[in-house]
């Protein structure tokens, strides 16, 4: 933001003084336990510390010079924005669950799913409601509290879309969250899910857009971000986030977020993956991303989206438990919770438990209707 008199710069700052101020109480008492904030969209618009409202734009080199900071005033400050938002004591537990495997068209380079490459993933057919409302309901009894499915299409087909929607009308009934991630949605698709009581629908930006030919060929950046404007235009909340570890560069790093940042309004939940490598997946042998990059990567998540989720998602079982304690302080606020996601392996919950007892964490509970 920039001042054009010395009055402008007097009063803002006057306002920082005030912001600090509201900032080291919003520290002393943070969010209410257990309570998810759900923000509007005029929430999601404002600047955050900002007295006057307004937007704040997150331009690469900005959010550039977050990584580039040291790594104790970075980790301060995203822990400071983090305790204005949200309890910082709590953590958000989703399920995920392939309800449709194998088979995809597209040539994602770090997916099993593909028939592109020679995984050995048999292809399988959409799961009966039935199956996916047995695995909900276990979901529930577990402690998660969203469910999320995922089918590997480049795009459902209408039929499809019929019946996901009937699936998400039977978990929605159980008394958890939905999401869904079915790929490329055809116009009215959004609509339908929608009507059904569809709460997210994810849809992975992966990366910077200069860098997403080095991980897909079979459809381009504008198609993503396509579907995603179909999704807030029919009023579902925004599920979107990246992968780490695909031979990026931090530049490019940097470059999604900033991506996920300039959305109006941004994702109410950005999930940040670490690459799981999987044979026969032209990703297999990418060198692996720098643990304390994706704390980085978490933590300026949080400073340039205050108020979305930030899941800690897939490649946990790769990390140890300083490393994800590392990104709970960043600002993370969310995992995928059950020892499966999709075709890859998940931190056992009885682990899960264990960590969130060591680190005095405690599981979100879904706000009355």
């Amino acid at each position: 933001m920039f001042e054009r008199d010395c009055r402008f710069v007097a009063h803002r700052r006057t306002v920082k003084l005030a912001d600090r101020e509201e900032g080291r109480a919003a520290a002393r008492q943070p969010a209410p336990m257990g309570q998810y904030l759900h923000p509007t969209e005029s929430d999601m618009n404002s600047f955050d510390g900002a007295a006057g409202g307004g937007r704040q734009v997150w331009g690469r080199d900005a959010v550039l010079a977050l990584f580039e900071r040291p790594f104790a005033d970075l980790m301060f400050e995203a822990q400071g924005v983090h305790r204005r938002h949200f309890d910082p004591n709590a953590i958000q537990t989703s399920t995920l669950l392939s309800i449709k495997t194998g088979g995809c068209p597209e040539d994602c380079g770090y997916c099993s799913q593909s028939v592109r490459h020679g995984t050995g993933l048999s292809r399988e057919a959409l799961l009966p409601k039935d199956t996916v409302l047995d695995a909900a309901r276990r979901a529930k009894d577990a402690g998660a509290t969203r469910f999320c499915m995922g089918a590997a299409w480049r795009g459902p087909r209408d039929a499809d879309v019929e019946h996901v929607a009937s699936i998400v009308e039977g978990v929605r009934a159980l008394g958890l969250e939905t999401c869904a991630t079915l790929g490329m949605l055809k116009p009215g698709q959004a609509e339908k899910l929608r009507d059904a009581g569809l709460d997210y629908y994810n849809h992975n930006l992966d990366t910077a857009p200069e860098y997403y030919d080095s991980v897909v060929t079979t459809h381009t950046y504008e198609q993503r971000l396509d579907t995603l404007r179909k999704v807030r235009v029919a009023g579902i909340k925004v599920c979107c986030g990246g992968i780490l570890g695909m031979g990026e560069s931090r530049e490019h790093r940097a470059g999604l977020i900033a991506e996920l940042a300039s959305l109006d309004p941004p994702p109410e939940s950005v999930p940040i993956n670490m690459l799981v490598p999987i044979a026969g997946t032209p990703m297999e042998q990418a060198p692996p991303c720098d643990p304390l990059e994706l704390v980085r990567t978490v933590a300026a998540a949080r400073i340039a989206m205050p108020r979305s989720f930030v899941r800690l998602s897939a490649g946990r079982t790769s990390l140890s438990e300083a490393v994800q304690a590392m990104c709970f302080l960043a600002g993370a606020n969310s995992v995928f919770y059950g020892d499966r996601l999709l075709t890859t392996d998940n931190v056992r919950p009885f682990d899960d438990n264990a960590l969130f007892a060591k680190l005095g964490l405690s599981p979100m509970q879904l706000a009355a209707d």
